[in-house]
């Protein structure tokens, strides 16, 4: 359906024709009619990457009244990245709109300069959660207008440790205001809110609940956990092409591997929670640009990422949230594209990869690791293809020829061919000439299908080698049972402690009981900071762990290279 059989006004439709927009895609079809009376509270389910910012988005301007200098209609957003991002669509959606404000306000930026903004007069809040109820403490925003509330991601929000906020904003809200509620997922915490905090709500699921957009491809290769990285390296080395987002666990796995792939010679950086905004804006700016092609990220910090052309997602490692699998498949795929989600994980892993597949409603596809001789096929394709459709400018190469036919005319033309390839090849053939069968070898009779019949297995298995070089392992009292998350474990710590975040390592959730990794020079700040902590009455005790909690994680390097470099020369 074209936008402007969708009741939007002509000034919004001019704005989205100059962005190039005339279709809207099913979600945006489904929601704006319904949206733009305004009268009903609003659940709508659609995988990342389908449009839904311009599903409420468009909506919600339509019913702001520009003339009236108060807040009317705030969204909610996990991340500044998102934040940002809304707040820019918003204003190109509104561009021919007069009077119309959005200000964004979110953690990292000075607060002072927000409540400024907001003092100037807007009209639509974009905000993150934590940010926004600080401005409503101190009197900077004001609710009592407040018509329409958006509460976008809201699977995500929960995840990262939000839900007091959420319930605290929410209950400061007007009684009479909409509340529109959009999500990738419909999980319990979700369908708590919406129980919650909607009336008779509307619900449209683009694609079923839960489920993973149907144009991403799902694969996912088995290895030795000492052969994680190298695996990767393998993978980016057999998609001379590829245009990507390798999803780590941690920050300080994210910054690990980034460097990792840096020193190998791969156009790769970093995106986590430990750099400033400058720094994020910086790397976002060149990933955009496509002056590096393979971005490094944390679920946080990659929910913001809106790029439509993104070929492929890894996951270096999956998370413990099983709805995060939705979120970082999300980020391919895009603007109806195509994409590939590829997981890499050991045999302990299996199955999670069942529990993704049943929950999401997708096949993975088990796929061996590429060898050296296919990695380097598709190496030389890429290079043959590189230079055939390399434009020629006759003119400015003319007077430079006779050079080269002078230096060549000795070779014929099989032996100049020879002497190219090689000069561009040799590398990627010296790295891979002995390079062995990294993929795991199934025990006689194993498959996949034979692991179904066994039924579940526990988790819980007793980690080799116990925490990572550096760090120390705890025990805490808290797990799914109690509706914790990962990014709850690392508030509670540095909250109480008074540590960085980036000195929390691996967590691992478990069901009543969770692990967490904390560098060894955190590690007494640790015991004497959560030697008194309660969270909703309960008493949180946290002990050492020796070597329990998890999947194994096997050795892992945390600085330098391993070995030759392999990998791609930059470009």
């Amino acid at each position: 359906m074209r936008f402007d059989e969708l009741g939007l006004s002509p000034e919004t439709l001019k704005s989205i024709q100059a962005l190039g927009f005339e279709t809207a895609t099913p979600i945006q079809e489904k929601a704006i009619p319904v949206l733009l009376e305004g009268k009903r509270d609003f659940v709508g389910l659609a995988s990342t990457g389908t449009g839904k910012t311009a599903a409420f988005g468009l909506p919600l301007l339509e019913r702001i009244d520009p003339d009236i200098a108060f807040p009317q209609g705030i969204i909610l957003c996990p991340t500044r990245e998102l934040c940002l991002q809304i707040a820019s669509d918003l204003n190109k959606f509104s561009k021919h709109r007069r009077n119309l404000k959005v200000v964004a306000v979110y953690g990292g930026s000075p607060i002072v300069t927000q409540i400024r903004d907001l003092k100037r007069g807007a009209q639509i809040i974009v905000a993150t959660p934590g940010r926004l109820l600080d401005l409503i403490e101190r009197r900077a925003a004001k609710l009592d207008q407040i018509a329409m509330v958006v509460l976008d991601e809201a699977d995500e929000m929960l995840n990262m440790g939000f839900k007091e906020e959420l319930d605290k904003i929410l209950g400061k809200m007007p009684e009479g205001r909409v509340t529109w509620l959009f999500s990738a997922t419909m999980d319990k915490g979700v369908a708590r809110i919406a129980k919650n905090y909607q009336t008779d709500p509307v619900e449209i699921s683009v694609g079923g609940r839960n489920e993973s957009a149907a144009n991403i491809e799902h694969l996912c290769f088995m290895i030795h956990e000492k052969d994680r990285y190298q695996a990767l390296k393998r993978i980016l080395d057999f998609l001379p092409e590829i245009y990507g987002l390798v999803f780590c666990r941690t920050r300080a796995e994210t910054q690990q591997v980034a460097e990792k792939l840096m020193q190998d010679g791969y156009s790769a950086e970093a995106l986590h929670g430990d750099l400033s905004q400058a720094q994020r804006d910086g790397v976002m700016r060149k990933f955009r640009q496509k002056s590096i092609t393979i971005l490094v990220a944390t679920d946080v910090a990659a929910r913001g990422i809106d790029v439509n052309d993104i070929t492929h997602v890894i996951h270096y490692k999956l998370s413990d949230e099983i709805a995060a699998y939705t979120h970082r498949s999300g980020r391919t795929a895009r603007a109806g594209k195509s994409g590939v989600s590829i997981a890499l994980i050991n045999m302990h892993e299996r199955r999670r990869i069942q529990d993704l597949e049943r929950r999401n409603n997708i096949k993975i596809t088990l796929e061996k690791i590429p060898d050296g001789k296919a990695i380097c096929e598709n190496q030389l394709i890429a290079l043959l293809n590189k230079v055939i459709e390399s434009p020629v400018n006759e003119k400015e190469i003319e007077d430079y020829l006779p050079l080269a036919y002078e230096a060549l005319c000795q070779l014929d033309k099989k032996e100049i061919i020879k002497r190219f390839v090689s000069v561009e090849f040799n590398h990627f053939l010296e790295y891979y000439r002995h390079a062995g069968d990294i993929n795991v070898k199934p025990r006689a009779g194993d498959s996949r299908s034979r692991d179904r019949d066994r039924g579940p297995r526990s988790d819980n298995r007793r980690r080799e080698g116990g925490s990572e070089e550096g760090f120390k392992r705890f025990s805490i009292n808290m797990g799914r049972a109690n509706k914790i998350n990962a990014g709850a474990i690392v508030r509670i710590i540095c909250e109480n402690c008074k540590i960085p975040s980036n000195q929390v390592g691996e967590i691992s959730l478990g069901h009543d009981q969770s692990f967490f990794d904390v560098k060894q020079d955190s590690a007494n700040a640790v015991r004497e900071g959560m030697s008194n902590v309660k969270l909703d009455g309960r008493t949180v005790s946290i002990r050492a762990a020796r070597g329990q909690g998890g999947p194994p994680s096997g050795p892992r390097q945390r600085n330098g290279r391993q070995g030759h470099s392999g990998g791609r020369r930059r470009s």
